[in-house]
């Protein structure tokens, strides 16, 4: 099984996607959008900002557990990943990002 875009609707409203891996894990998720365009629109940057290194933002949160934000040529966050327990799943989780990014089918939630 490849990795998955999945389009879901948080209880706001906003529309947002997740990146699945091939087992299912989520490896990235987005912000909220306002319109399910725009989602769409995320889904694709994804898609061409995942290929170069330079644009994952390797950060840690304040228990000290790593974790990465994608971000688009304009610095803008496309979308950050779970908390992990090391660094070394933090750059598994990048490389799966990598990976599954440029040819994840797009499963629509929404409707």
């Amino acid at each position: 099984m490849a990795g998955k875009f999945e389009i879901t609707t948080r209880k706001n409203g906003e529309f947002q996607f997740n990146l699945k891996a091939s087992n299912g894990q989520v490896i990235l998720s987005s912000e909220g959008y306002k319109a399910k365009a725009s989602a769409v629109n995320g889904i694709d940057s994804v898609r061409r900002h995942s290929q170069d290194d330079g644009n994952f933002e390797r950060l840690t949160a304040k228990d000290g557990s790593p974790y990465f934000n994608l971000k688009a040529s304009n610095g803008q966050t496309i979308g950050s990943s779970q908390m992990y327990s090391g660094n070394a799943a933090c750059e598994n989780g990048i490389a799966s990002v990598k990976t599954h990014a440029p040819d994840a089918e797009v499963s629509d939630l929404t409707a």
